[in-house]
């Protein structure tokens, strides 16, 4: 049973992941030793509190359940469980890979199966 996450992520990243076949991460997951991903029902407000006005950037849809044992539900924002990647994220555990655009709000466009 797939249990999807998502990674929102500039394009040029992404692009670069799928060129060596392996992501990453962003600065910030560098930073932090981890991987930040979130849930359908968390990554709208992510988006909005760590995106906002940004630009080129892509949603990325993740089978959370192959990602094994690396992945964690850890307290993060208001003690709210969010899902973290300890090692890179592995292309045979990506659903989709979709643009996310500004509307013209200035906020994000998610596809409509994020939304709940």
């Amino acid at each position: 049973m797939s249990e999807i996450i998502y990674k929102i992520t500039p394009r040029e990243a992404w692009e670069q992941a799928v060129r060596v076949g392996v992501f990453s991460g962003a600065p910030i997951d560098l930073a932090d030793g981890f991987i930040h991903f979130s849930s359908p029902a968390q990554v709208v407000e992510t988006a909005v509190k760590h995106f906002s006005g940004q630009k080129d950037l892509m949603l990325i849809a993740i089978d959370g359940a192959n990602l094994g044992d690396a992945l964690k539900w850890e307290a993060s924002r208001g003690g709210a469980l969010f899902p973290h990647l300890y090692g890179s994220l592995r292309m045979d555990a990506v659903l989709s890979a979709k643009p996310l655009p500004l509307g013209p709000d200035g906020a994000h466009l998610f596809p409509d199966e994020v939304r709940l």
